[in-house]
């Protein structure tokens, strides 16, 4: 029944060992996460494989893969599109149309044209504004 008592006084001291120097962890620059990252992204490259060539554990290469993603899904989606609010009433710098002559043609403004998903929608001038939000409400939900 001695062996299966693991007390220090009764065996004395035991053996420690302190290491000294570097860490173990280590600080990747940035272009080397780029180069393993992009190593892992060649055809029939193995993350695994590219991670034990640079010595590192392939939970951080997919780490460094999945930030590198977000990363450039920020840097290439748009920016949030805001809809231009609906002004029913024509600006006061708009000249007026001048009366129709006999002579000349008379030259009215061309109409509002709005491209929204896969609809064209043309809007003369003096379109009721409470119309045209519901129109561009219904045609932006039937887009989702």
């Amino acid at each position: 029944m001695d062996d299966a008592k693991d007390d220090a006084k009764d065996r004395g001291y035991r053996r420690i060992e302190v290491l000294t120097g570097p860490g173990r962890r280590r600080k990747w620059s940035d272009d080397d996460k780029a180069r393993i990252v992009a190593a892992t992204l060649e055809p029939g490259a193995v993350v695994t494989e590219v991670a034990r060539r640079w010595q590192v554990s392939p939970q951080q290469v997919f780490g460094w893969r999945r930030q590198a993603r977000v990363a450039l899904a920020v840097a290439t989606s748009p920016t949030a599109l805001d809809f231009v609010p609906i002004v029913s009433e024509a600006p006061a710098a708009m000249p007026e149309p001048a009366p129709a002559s006999s002579s000349a043609p008379s030259r009215l403004p061309p109409p509002i044209e709005v491209r929204l998903a896969g609809a064209v929608l043309r809007i003369p001038l003096g379109a009721d504004g409470d119309l045209l939000t519901t129109v561009l409400r219904a045609i932006r939900a039937s887009a989702t």
